[in-house]
């Protein structure tokens, strides 16, 4: 019975040892896997986009589809990008990108945030943005639905 437990405690190294090394990559990617994870999971509450908007130094993406924008609104001054875009859109060459979406193309250094219906689909973006080498990039994980409550909210308390 010596060759099972042998067998287990070798596949329990190798596992650990994988782990280990991934752990590494990590760490040599971005200097600890602290940083990087923080980095990757970045998030902007309501009240820091409505600052970084009034500064207007990012881009923030909508990453919804057209109809759902029509239907439902927009954030003042996003840019749509749907999902299924996002990854080619971040890699045009700045011509095609301005004649397609009517904007200056994001250089890998620009802030960017990612904003959907309710967080999920930004979420995927920003993974896919920081996976292009967009280290600046950002989520507002409450989307639409979380802007809309608090303006028209907000426009409600003012009549």
């Amino acid at each position: 019975m010596q060759g099972p437990r042998l067998l287990l405690g070798s596949a329990r190294r190798w596992i650990l040892g994988s782990a280990e090394a991934a752990l590494w990559g990590l760490k040599s990617m971005k200097g600890n896997c602290n940083e990087f994870c923080t980095t990757v999971f970045k998030g902007v509450t309501y009240k820091e986009l409505k600052n970084l908007l009034k500064s207007k130094k990012i881009m923030l993406i909508d990453v919804r589809e057209p109809w759902e924008i029509l239907e439902y609104g927009k954030i003042p001054g996003s840019v749509n990008i749907p999902l299924d875009e996002v990854g080619e859109a971040l890699q045009m060459n700045s011509k095609d990108f301005r004649e397609k979406y009517n904007e200056v193309k994001p250089a890998k250094f620009d802030s960017l945030v990612f904003s959907c219906l309710a967080g999920v689909r930004s979420k995927k973006a920003l993974d896919t943005a920081i996976s292009l080498g967009f280290n600046s990039a950002q989520h507002y994980a409450g989307g639409w639905k979380e802007w809309a409550t608090y303006e028209y909210s907000d426009k409600k308390k003012e009549n």
